[in-house]
């Protein structure tokens, strides 16, 4: 039996761990790679293992990063079941299809354009692809054993950090491995805390946030502060958010904010992404797997102003009035918010707002390190208006919230592979569990396959 990891090796894009026992072949994770051009490329490279031997998969939830790979699989010959929660089924219901959506928008805005290298630029995969993707989904409720292939079952927990985000722990015969995916914070705002884990013979944890802690403080205030100043010199605040998780977050406090004077309630919010839109309406459906009533829920509907066309984005761009812009995507790699940061990067008087982590190498990471420019859509961009960035929001736990997570353990893994975190991330973390824990701790390299005894 063995685990070879196929992604988030020294990054946190990619997330793919095959699982083997013999016959048995089960892939957990099946993510995008995104950032730098020699991680994106693996994505129209060949799969190492072929798509048409694996038994099954299993989701930790529906982030691209985790997910999004999953219409190529299925494309290049993947026939077997793909296993997830309830609510990482509804949300890659949304998400998948948007994904091949805006990667065939974005290949022909190339192809009018003239930009791309390829002629024709083309999509990784398209809508259609997507969406018959959907019909391999097999989704179950948390706590409950399923049978993925013969001797292996699986058991979802919740994880917080995002609706239907799963603690995996995968059983092969009499080995268990844990998977956290992304780990949630024990006090999230949206979100509850994540399950504890008792034990596990393996575990595979991740470190987006093993080299830090979260700033303390009241988020909120932070962006009242950026919102308020902003609107003060006439601009607007454009932020790049994930559709799913961050732009609820995001709505939730500025509708308290607004709620309490904090920011003046006549400056309009727009959200500008038709997939987040979709997305928040989940969370009154899915009440029972995050803190907020009802009436919050409807408030959140109510906070922002919701675009739905191409053409009613781009008028967002020419009014001259102060307002708040969340858009897709949170690391500014793609999707209608590059359109507004190419009319709006370029004023002084607007901010760019970022709130949560720049993986190295997308154009998120580059604008907040001080990028005087920044090339999207074909061109470069002059960065002139403020640069802010807004931690306190994060959804992934940091090295503090993790070593408490870990705590709750009965007894040592024989092994933890710290995965999903850049490369000083991951070692930081390491170092940190074997000084806290006294636990055999690995970070993997990528392709590396490791025996499990």
């Amino acid at each position: 039996m063995q685990i070879t990891f196929l992604g988030a090796t020294r990054t946190v894009t990619g997330a793919k761990y095959l699982v083997e026992d013999g016959a048995t072949r089960i892939l957990v994770d099946c993510g995008l790679f995104q950032g730098e051009k020699a991680l994106r490329l693996r994505n129209w490279a060949p799969l190492p293992v072929p798509p048409h031997t694996l038994s099954a998969v299993v989701l930790t939830h529906a982030h691209l990063d985790h997910s999004g790979y999953v219409p190529l699989l299925v494309q290049r010959g993947f026939r077997g079941a793909i296993h997830c929660s309830e609510g990482t089924h509804e949300l890659c219901r949304i998400l998948l299809p948007d994904s091949g959506r805006l990667q065939e928008e974005e290949a022909a805005f190339a192809n009018r354009h003239g930009y791309s290298k390829h002629a024709p630029a083309l999509p990784l995969y398209t809508e259609a692809q997507a969406q018959r993707s959907l019909g391999r989904f097999v989704s179950a409720a948390f706590d409950r054993d399923v049978e993925v292939a013969p001797h292996a079952h699986v058991r979802f927990r919740p994880a917080g950090h995002i609706l239907g985000a799963s603690l995996v722990t995968l059983t092969v015969r009499d080995t268990t491995i844990v998977f956290t995916g992304d780990l949630g914070r024990p006090h999230d705002p949206v979100m509850r805390p994540p399950a504890t884990i008792a034990s596990a013979d393996y575990l595979v944890v991740e470190s987006t946030y093993g080299d830090r802690l979260h700033e303390p403080g009241d988020p909120t205030q932070a962006l009242a502060d950026v919102v308020n100043r902003t609107i003060a010199r006439g601009g607007k605040v454009v932020i790049p958010s994930f559709a799913v998780g961050r732009a609820q977050a995001l709505l939730h406090a500025l509708a308290c904010l607004k709620a309490k004077g904090a920011v003046p309630p006549a400056v309009p919010v727009y959200l500008d992404s038709p997939m987040a839109t979709d997305v928040t309406a989940l969370y009154v459906r899915l009440r029972r797997q995050h803190r907020l009533s009802a009436e919050q829920c409807a408030a959140i509907g109510r906070s922002a102003h919701l675009v739905t066309t191409p053409a009613q984005s781009r008028a967002l761009d020419l009014q001259r009035l102060p307002m708040v812009i969340i858009a897709a995507s949170g690391m500014a790699t793609g999707g209608r918010v590059l359109h507004h940061l190419r009319a709006l990067a370029g004023d002084p008087r607007n901010t760019i707002l970022f709130s949560g982590y720049q993986a190295s190498g997308t154009r998120g990471a580059a604008i907040v390190s001080g990028a005087p420019e920044v090339k999207m859509l074909g061109q470069w961009v002059p960065i002139r208006a403020e640069v802010a960035t807004l931690q306190g929001l994060s959804a992934h736990a940091d090295h503090a919230e993790i070593l408490q997570w870990l705590r709750g353990f009965d007894r040592a893994p024989k092994t933890t592979f710290v995965t999903h975190g850049e490369a000083t991330a991951a070692d930081a973390l390491r170092q940190r569990i074997v000084a806290a824990l006294g636990w055999k701790v690995e970070v993997p390299d990528y392709l590396q396959a490791v025996s499990l005894d």
